[in-house]
């Protein structure tokens, strides 16, 4: 199957790639929620994350992504969602994130109250894949709808509503980062709903295969520095000599991009990474690091063939 080539490249273990193909059988998915089936970007990297989470899916688990700034928990979900070919449905908690948000509110339509359904609603009505972006972030009244959502029950008891079961085939992956401004402890009764994988900081060789995957017509030594540059940008981050706010991995790539068109390294990798920090002294260090890695002189030739 095509969009589980990636897995079998990456030796990941032919009875759970089996085992999916027998998921993705038995839970066709209906027309009105195809369209929300999107494919990733780019392929996730990393055998052992993979099987860990494709094996909990398997057997009815909720997923926990923790782990600091760019370590690839959006794109494990998105690949996780298209790897079992189920429809996606982001939640992005902050303060203002109530249950009326997740499960839905009521409107009015056709001269009657009607309930305009959430994205955890859909969810579990279309057996899609939930994910919940920074959970740490949810209040009260949003973690007290996931409670019974994520547990044994699978349901939702929407007020003034009937009560729904979650389709056989929905999932939720929360990720979270720690230290964020509004981010809290979760509760013990919200981790126990789920299995934790704690992700890894990105190596020379994931790094390497995202470059490639995305940019397979640049130079090798043009992705040798890049790869280098968020390398020792982690570094510092890992010892306290700067903040994360320049270690974007989004932010590289999207550099990458804009220098196809033209732009040269230098200005790209000024906007992608070293403006993201407003800090004078930081911005001084991560500027340092840039210039050891991407040469001021470069152009888009230096990087693409």
């Amino acid at each position: 199957m095509e969009e589980l080539r990636f897995l079998e490249e990456q030796n990941v273990s032919p009875e759970l790639i089996k085992r999916v193909e027998e998921f993705r059988q038995a839970y066709p998915v209906k027309e009105e929620a195809a369209g929300r089936i999107t494919k990733p970007s780019i392929p996730f990297y990393g055998k052992e994350i993979l099987e860990m989470a494709i094996a909990a899916i398997l057997q009815g688990q909720n997923l926990l992504l923790t782990g600091p700034k760019a370590t690839g928990k959006n794109i494990l979900a998105e690949n996780l969602s298209y790897i079992f070919n189920r429809p996606s449905y982001n939640v992005s908690f902050h303060v203002n994130t109530n249950s009326g948000d997740l499960i839905g509110t009521d409107t009015f339509e056709d001269n009657e109250v009607k309930l305009r359904k959430g994205s955890i609603y859909r969810c579990a009505e279309y057996g899609g894949f939930g994910i919940l972006d920074e959970i740490n972030m949810a209040k009260n009244d949003a973690v007290s709808v996931l409670h019974a959502t994520l547990d044994y029950r699978r349901s939702i008891d929407v007020p003034g509503y009937d009560k729904i079961d979650l389709h056989p085939a929905a999932r939720f992956i929360g990720t979270m980062n720690y230290g964020y401004a509004g981010t809290k402890e979760l509760n013990e009764a919200l981790v126990s709903r789920f299995l934790v994988i704690d992700m890894p900081a990105q190596t020379e060789e994931t790094l390497r295969f995202i470059f490639k995957e995305m940019f397979p017509d640049a130079k090798e030594k043009a992705i040798e520095q890049f790869t280098g540059l968020f390398l020792d940008l982690q570094l510092k981050a890992l010892n306290s000599e700067i903040s994360t706010k320049a270690l974007d991995l989004r932010g590289l790539l999207a550099a990458m991009k804009i220098i196809k068109v033209g732009l040269s390294p230098s200005l790209a990798v000024q906007m992608g990474i070293v403006n993201k920090t407003f800090d004078v002294f930081e911005k001084e260090i991560v500027e340092d690091v840039v210039h050891t890695r991407i040469p001021a002189e470069w152009i888009r030739e230096d990087v693409y063939e």
